[in-house]
């Protein structure tokens, strides 16, 4: 799920392909959780850099727009290593950053896309320390100016091990999606990343296994696949 379909998603992207078959199947399962009201903005992280966190937020948010008929948004908060600008072709300026600094309106930045129900929210200029951007009442305006206007809000954020990025965006969105590369990605680091993620309080609402040799992402409960105690068998 790297490389040649993140280059031209609309091209590339078949609703029959295995790849749209799981996103629905990823969207039905964390929709409803824990006999909770329907869940609305997500967060689409992983514990480190190149587990495909971008690829699986892209897509799923191309399947809810095209398949539920919701009208959706994607954003990249993602501001040191953006890539929705890139996976949508959509322009990178103005985006989230300028709107984090008071400098436009969230609606304002928005971006279409050739599909009706999908727009994006690009990350805006490229910055080095754009933690303490998510620190203000700031972040809290944005998401509650952009949640009211969409169905569905997907976020794609940097990962959760090197920065604080994820934890403070988390707190404004119903749930998180922990992306992890099968095979790649050590136990106690996904671990590690989850305990991050429960310190903040947010809720995991699921795994995707992103398998690269099949290019192909697979969706666990993270209680059931092993990664909600230190004790949990694999």
């Amino acid at each position: 799920m790297h490389g040649k379909t993140e280059a031209n998603i609309y091209d590339t992207f078949d609703q029959e392909s295995p790849i749209a078959t799981e996103m629905r199947r990823l969207y039905s399962n964390i929709r409803h959780t824990q006999g909770k009201g329907e869940k609305r903005s997500f967060l689409v992280t992983s514990a480190n850099r190149g587990e495909g966190k971008s690829t699986v937020a892209s897509h799923l948010a191309l399947t809810v727009a095209r398949f539920r008929n919701k009208k959706s948004l994607i954003v990249d908060a993602d501001l040191r290593r953006p890539r929705l600008h890139q996976i949508f072709n959509v322009p990178k300026n103005p985006g989230l950053l300028e709107c984090l600094e008071g400098k436009a309106d969230p609606l304002e930045v928005i971006k279409d896309t050739p599909i009706d129900n999908l727009k994006v929210i690009p990350s805006g200029r490229k910055v080095s320390s754009p933690a303490h951007l998510f620190e203000g009442e700031m972040l809290s305006e944005i998401f509650d100016k952009i949640k009211f206007y969409h169905d569905i809000v997907i976020v794609d954020s940097a990962p959760i091990i090197p920065v604080s990025d994820p934890m403070l965006i988390s707190s404004e969105l119903d749930g998180v999606i922990m992306v992890l590369l099968a095979g790649m990605t050590p136990r106690n680091v996904a671990l590690r990343a989850k305990n991050i993620l429960l310190d903040a309080d947010a809720e995991i609402l699921g795994v995707v296994v992103n398998n690269l040799s099949e290019v192909l992402p697979y969706y666990y409960d993270y209680r059931y696949y092993g990664y909600s105690s230190e004790g949990g068998n694999e």
